[in-house]
């Protein structure tokens, strides 16, 4: 009997539903995190909105350039595609493996335990209910990509649609503040943007305030793991990469107005949980609350984001080798990418379930939003490059092809985003050596898998 399983993926999702799925991917933890390290890199209010504002358009270069990619190979599998054709397979694979042992599966983690931690947190519940939440939001969310795109899109839809007016409540309340006063409450200690005493921080500590603003930018470029599933493709791609990073960008700055605008920006470099904080000083503990339920909701939107687009990069990789070939199948009946979902979702598992384990397991593995950039960031960045320099090997090797959008002023803006990348690479290895040498030695590890598909395929 034949199968009734599609061998491509359906172009169900309209431009509104990709900007989402981008969205709520980028704006999930980071922002109501890191601010607070930027304030404390940056040292100035004009300097660390400078920051922010420098990263937008660092990220504007770089959607340009995946908006040709994404239009010319409008192609569900995102960078393993471009890597693959450009730089040859062995760069592909790698990077797949990256995605599902450091990238993907990391961040998926790394959002789950947040969200188990926040949720915890309201329902006055220790351990292990933080781990046990990780593990339930995990599994509830790949059911939902599993069972089909109606339901995982709408769950997306509705995910970044509350994180989004969320994030939008807290930029009104920042707005509308007014400083106490009292000359004994903290808040009213320092005028809100008060600017630092040094107005140049230095090279080095804008380099790392970069680390974390693109880190907190991260995710834009998953956009292109939905190409292969939007409707229009070659007209629509660049609407959904630019409109992201433009509502990101000015949802950024804004929040950290309001951040300035509340705690200052010492204030702001001291606090450990800057949005929290912020809330707590301007309605109480109502804010501190409602904060959380925030948090929680923009973990969820970011896993359900990171879930569906990094199973379209396994089911790529699935296409090419043989040894992956149960991954590239398409369920017949919900028309998505099952067996590649559920192997990813089953590995950002056992890493939620490993620091469980014990002492030893968290001491080696690391936890907290610090680890998450040291482990993930330099493969991230890595693989960022090559994507870049992807744009002139095929601008020359398929000169030919049709290109429904070029970027615009190239080889200026490629070339921006190429020396962005690899400053940022330099700058994430830099940052904490030892950490970010746990991720390389993940990525090595691949080596020998990858030797076994290439045996494999030879001897096909």
């Amino acid at each position: 009997m034949p199968s009734n399983e599609p061998a491509s993926p359906v172009r169900y999702l309209s431009p509104i539903d990709a900007i989402c799925v981008t969205v709520g991917i980028i704006v999930g933890a980071g922002i109501f995190k890191s601010p607070s390290l930027v304030a404390a890199f940056t040292g100035g209010a004009g300097m660390a909105l400078a920051a922010w504002l420098v990263g937008g358009f660092l990220c504007l270069c770089g959607a340009l350039c995946y908006a040709e990619l994404a239009t010319t190979y409008p192609l569900g599998g995102g960078e393993y595609v471009y890597l693959s054709r450009s730089l040859g397979r062995t760069v592909g694979f790698f990077f797949v493996w990256a995605r599902a042992s450091v990238i993907q599966t990391g961040a998926i983690a790394a959002l789950a335990y947040v969200f188990g931690d926040y949720t915890s947190r309201l329902g006055g519940w220790e351990y292990p209910a933080p781990m046990v939440l990780a593990v339930l939001a995990t599994i509830i969310l790949t059911f939902f990509n599993v069972i089909g795109l109606r339901a995982s899109k709408w769950t997306q839809n509705l995910l970044t649609a509350a994180k989004v007016l969320g994030v939008l409540a807290i930029v009104v309340i920042g707005l509308a503040y007014v400083r106490p006063l009292d000359p004994t409450d903290p808040a009213g200690t320092a005028p809100a943007l008060s600017p630092s005493a040094s107005l140049w921080p230095g090279f080095d500590a804008i380099g790392l305030a970069m680390v974390f603003v693109l880190y907190t930018f991260g995710g834009w470029n998953e956009a292109a793991y939905v190409a292969g599933e939007v409707r229009h493709a070659h007209r629509n791609m660049p609407w959904v990469l630019l409109g992201s990073i433009g509502l990101v960008t000015v949802l950024y700055l804004a929040v950290n107005v309001s951040y300035l605008r509340i705690l200052g920006i010492d204030g702001m470099a001291a606090s450990k949980a800057v949005a929290a904080d912020a809330m707590l000083h301007s309605l109480g503990s109502a804010g501190s609350v409602a904060v959380s339920i925030l948090v929680a909701v923009s973990t969820l939107g970011a896993m359900d984001g990171c879930i569906f687009t990094g199973s379209r990069a396994i089911c790529a990789l699935g296409n090419d080798y043989a040894v992956f070939g149960f991954l590239g199948k398409w369920h017949g009946r919900f028309r998505t990418p099952a067996n590649a979902i559920v192997g990813q979702s089953a590995l950002a598992v056992i890493l939620i379930l490993l620091p469980g384990l014990g002492g030893r397991f968290r001491e080696a593995l690391g936890s907290g939003f610090d680890t998450a950039v040291e482990y993930t960031a330099p493969a991230f960045w890595l693989f960022l490059l090559l994507t870049g320099i992807a744009v002139f090997v095929l601008r020359i090797r398929d000169r030919d092809m049709v290109r429904p959008f070029r970027v615009p002023l190239f080889p200026v803006t490629v070339t921006v985003f190429c020396l962005m990348s690899a400053w940022m690479l330099y700058r994430s290895l830099d940052y904490r050596l030892g950490g970010a040498m746990v991720g390389v030695g993940v990525l090595l590890a691949g080596v020998p898998l990858y030797l076994l598909c290439r045996r494999r395929s030879h001897a096909e």
